[in-house]
């Protein structure tokens, strides 16, 4: 598990270091927080004892963690933990 955690650390690190998002005008405004740059995600299990977990990297280079594959729930870490601390409690419990 931690080499699968440090690989999404590392991705999403790689990703920041590209750069923000521009705001785009379609509809309406898409300020760069509210894109998704990239949308990093581990799976474990099988079919039927499947978890997911991953971290939305926003075009802002914020981080945004989550649990769940099609219906995804948005983790809150901790004060004192990472957005991939908290993957990986969602991966363990």
């Amino acid at each position: 598990m931690s080499a699968a955690i440090e690989a999404l650390r590392e991705e999403a690190e790689a990703v920041q270091a590209a750069g923000d998002l521009p705001r785009i005008k379609s509809l309406r405004n898409f300020e760069p927080g509210q894109r998704v740059h990239a949308r990093l995600e581990i799976s474990t299990g099988r079919m039927l004892r499947r978890r997911e977990a991953g971290v939305d990297v926003m075009g802002d280079g914020s981080l945004v963690p989550y649990t769940g594959g099609t219906f995804k729930q948005r983790l809150a870490p901790a004060d004192s933990e990472s957005a991939f601390d908290a993957v990986r409690q969602a991966l363990v419990t």
